[in-house]
């Protein structure tokens, strides 16, 4: 008996997409001369008053990273710096990846710009988008006559 499989055209432009974004969030590491990932993963998170961002920056000193709001962007960037340039040689294996970083995102209309804030503990940084009071929900009481 014959098992019956829809096709789906675009599994594989799908898949090629996938594979050009996971291209793109890798770096050129300058001392093996290969691909080293150093995309910053980040977590989002929304509630009434205000957006969340925490982005992984693990070995980072708070003066090495840098957060900046422009033109409707928020912008972290950083560089994590090698520290141990004398030993290099003696290193058997490189998995942590080094260099320059840089991730933007798009605000909302409804952030507050002049109120954003970030904080630093244990390799996560944390960038506090709060909302205008005028798009913040609020309930509305009907009047009966």
């Amino acid at each position: 008996m014959s098992t019956l499989v829809s096709y789906d055209p675009f599994r594989q432009f799908r898949s090629l997409q996938s594979e050009i974004n996971r291209i793109f969030e890798r770096d050129m590491d300058s001392f093996h001369g290969q691909m080293a990932a150093w995309p910053m993963r980040v977590d989002i998170l929304e509630d009434e008053n205000k957006i969340v961002i925490k982005a992984d920056v693990p070995g980072m000193e708070q003066k090495d990273i840098n957060v900046n709001v422009d033109n409707g962007q928020l912008t972290i960037s950083g560089e994590r710096k090698f520290e141990d340039e004398a030993n290099k040689e003696s290193y058997h294996r490189m998995e942590r990846a080094y260099g320059r970083f840089n991730r933007s995102f798009s605000l909302p209309n409804t952030t507050d710009t002049s109120k954003i804030s970030a904080s630093y503990k244990n390799g996560v940084l944390e960038v506090t988008l709060p909302k205008l009071e005028e798009a913040k929900p609020r309930s509305i009481q009907v009047q009966v006559n």
